[in-house]
């Protein structure tokens, strides 16, 4: 009998059946604190498995249950169904306080990425203070983007899977339109003018003048 080394290391390597793949993506995003991509379940399950099927499948199984797979940036996650979060809400919130500089940073960064601290500037038309930029890279709701390739190739800044995961959002392309964030107070309204820019201020006066004022992301 001839011996057919093809068959054979076929058979060594057969995946596993579609169901059983689901199983092992649904235990891995179960057991993750953090969402997972694609290329990384590929990386754990076992050769010749198909991630990106599997996942499809359980996505498909968690519609209409308490929780739901959810996609987050590029990655994935299990999160409780939006119609019953009020149900985790805890006795004691914490609050994680912003001042008007942070979230216009933020806003900007989120809707213009990736963008300068220059850029950043020019369509506030204030100065942005160094404790403003650190305050959102350690909430790591904001990260270091590509170097422009112009002179002083100054670097860029980009919102953080961390970021669309605290706001429930797949993408920035889901980000809500600029006149929503003005009527909720989160856009300036010299921010949203056409074509003008103001002159810059410092950032510390401007703090001055909105004294007083609460502005407030909630965990």
């Amino acid at each position: 009998m001839s011996h057919k080394p093809d068959d054979d290391e076929k058979s060594l390597f057969d995946a596993p059946v579609i169901g059983e793949q689901e199983r092992m993506v649904e235990a891995i995003l179960f057991a993750s604190q953090e969402p997972v991509t694609v290329a990384e379940l590929n990386a754990r399950m076992p050769h010749g498995c198909d991630a990106a099927e599997a996942l499809a499948y359980l996505r498909k199984r968690y519609e209409g249950r308490g929780v739901r797979v959810v996609r987050v940036g590029d990655a994935y996650a299990f999160r409780t169904a939006p119609d019953l979060a009020f149900l985790m809400q805890q006795e004691r919130e914490e609050v994680r306080k912003l001042s008007r500089a942070a979230i216009e940073t933020l806003a900007i960064i989120a809707y213009h990425q990736p963008v300068t601290r220059a850029e950043i500037e020019e369509i506030r038309g204030v100065t942005v203070s160094r404790g403003t930029i650190d305050q959102l890279l350690d909430m790591e709701w904001i990260r270091f983007g590509r170097r422009r390739m112009t002179p002083g190739r100054p670097v860029t800044f980009v919102v953080t899977q961390e970021f669309l995961d605290h706001f429930g959002l797949e993408s920035a392309r889901d980000l809500p339109g600029l006149s929503e964030l003005r009527a909720a107070g989160l856009l300036d309204s010299r921010m949203l003018g056409a074509g003008t820019i103001p002159t810059p201020r410092d950032e510390e006066d401007e703090e001055e003048e909105m004294a007083g004022q609460t502005e407030l992301f909630e965990d």
